[in-house]
């Protein structure tokens, strides 16, 4: 979104008109508790329509289809692609989304401005995401303490030893591992176990994400590690059967 496009979103939707629609609204859900408390596999199911690495996932793509798939097929959490320009994502399908299932929702965007975390919240999201590589740290607390301020659930994302450290000081947020190496764009799900060294005294749920493609990367990096929340999207989305993968990842813990 460019400068100009923030300027008039702020201006047609200010602080003040966002938080009646906050007050205004009952569908919110407890993203982490949620999490905490499942004993089980949490999956948090990904929707979403494109992404830069893959190009279109889902060619006849409705929201509410996935979801209710989702839903109906044992998902803990959702995770929401609302990013427009590269992710083709709209604030709109969580509303839609959260007025039809009974589901705690992750507003997965590159949130950059403390004014995101209100926008997304009067949409109904219940988790909002902070990716440590693309903020300074003043912006990074920023957010968070934002998200805080508004009851909200934090997933911080690392991709290296270096983030794994810096993540540690979000004590109430998750932290998310990403497999995926932001330079290169490959992906190896040993990273969820190089920085579970670094990660495994954090208070809140760890969560791998990026690259699981079944029920055996996800069994691998649970024998390894004890993390057994996975955030999922693509191989969910192009699977032939979804319903079936989702079973298989769920009975990993019986």
């Amino acid at each position: 979104m460019d400068g100009h496009a923030k300027y008039l979103l702020k201006k047609n939707n200010p602080l003040s008109f966002l938080e009646d629609k906050i007050k205004n609204t009952n569908t919110f859900l407890d993203f982490k508790n949620t999490i905490s408390n499942n004993k089980k596999i949490s999956l948090i199911s990904e929707i979403k329509k494109a992404s830069p690495s893959a190009g279109i996932l889902v060619k006849n793509f409705n929201h509410l289809d996935i979801a209710k798939l989702y839903v109906d097929n044992g998902a803990t959490c959702l995770s929401i692609l609302t990013e427009e320009k590269n992710f083709l994502g709209k604030l709109d399908y969580i509303k839609d989304i959260k007025d039809n299932f009974k589901i705690p929702v992750l507003a997965k965007d590159f949130f950059i401005d403390p004014y995101q975390v209100v926008l997304s919240k009067s949409y109904g999201c219940d988790c909002i995401l902070i990716i440590i590589a693309a903020l300074d740290e003043k912006q990074a607390d920023e957010i968070y303490a934002e998200a805080l301020k508004h009851n909200l659930s934090v997933i911080v994302e690392v991709h290296n030893e270096k983030e794994a450290d810096t993540a540690l000081k979000y004590d109430q947020a998750l932290i998310g591992i990403n497999n995926r190496n932001l330079k290169t764009l490959d992906i190896s799900i040993n990273n969820t176990i190089s920085m579970f060294e670094i990660l495994k005294n954090h208070k809140g749920p760890l969560i791998s994400e990026s690259g699981i493609k079944d029920e055996k990367d996800a069994k691998y990096i649970y024998e390894k590690t004890g993390i057994k929340n996975f955030l999922i999207g693509e191989s969910l989305l192009k699977s032939d059967n979804t319903a079936e993968l989702m079973k298989r990842f769920t009975q990993i813990i019986q």
